[in-house]
């Protein structure tokens, strides 16, 4: 890790966007600290290049307490915490307690303990960041994944709360993503309707995020404010 920046924080970083971050990241001699729950091909891509990667469950207050004290015990300053963790769960019959519980972890009550007990680190680096990770489903709700959009909507506020907190050393927005990134399983049907949805109709890949990601990162005159990254689906 550079003895002269601060690592960024990328929690979720073992596929997908998180992954993709993380690595465009290191291409700009940022160093890295990702988390996983489950080890993933892309994490030794991570590894290889200097990233520290560090094991995370954020199921629980427990899980996510130790991930802190790990984290402390690895770094003195953090220049920006990415929050990408995310799960993806319908309520099954049966089980939406625990479904609920478990949405309110990884997408709150995560973010909340980490921000709260890593502000100190933050306020070692200047400038300093917290970016959420949230959903564009937060805008109209979703049917379908209740405690999934309720959990990102409460993420979506937490924005709002951290970046009056925090202000003015440390910076917090969010990000809003829509279809980012189809999965390979998804069939030429689904392809067509998800891409329907909005008024651009590409699916843009990760890229999108990360230059996201990168205006908040470099923008000094912006905090408490989410940015959509939906293909104008609002417009449909």
């Amino acid at each position: 890790m550079s003895a002269s920046l601060a690592p960024i924080l990328i929690t979720g970083a073992s596929q997908r966007i998180g992954l993709y971050c993380a690595e465009r990241l290191l291409d700009e001699g940022q160093p890295v600290i990702a988390t996983f729950r489950s080890e993933r091909p892309g994490l030794e891509r991570l590894r290889e290049r200097g990233a520290l990667i560090l094991h995370a469950d954020f199921a629980d207050e427990a899980g996510i307490l130790a991930f802190i004290g790990q984290l402390k015990a690895r770094t003195d300053r953090l220049r920006a915490i990415v929050h990408n963790a995310s799960e993806w769960l319908s309520e099954a019959p049966g089980a939406e307690a625990q479904t609920f519980q478990r949405l309110f972890s990884v997408h709150m009550l995560a973010p909340y303990l980490i921000n709260l007990h890593c502000a100190e680190l933050l306020e070692r680096s200047n400038p300093a960041d917290i970016v959420h990770i949230g959903d564009d489903v937060t805008r109209k709700g979703s049917a379908a994944h209740i405690a999934y959009s309720a959990s990102k909507a409460g993420l979506d506020n937490l924005t709002l709360s951290f970046a009056a907190r925090l202000a003015p050393h440390v910076k917090v927005n969010g990000i809003a993503p829509a279809l980012i990134l189809f999965k390979p399983e998804d069939d030429v049907e689904y392809r067509a309707r998800t891409l329907a949805k909005s008024a651009l109709g590409i699916e843009p890949g990760a890229e999108a995020v990360y230059l996201g990601l990168r205006y908040l990162l470099d923008n000094p005159y912006v905090t408490g404010t989410t940015l959509t990254v939906n293909g104008g689906r609002h417009l449909k």
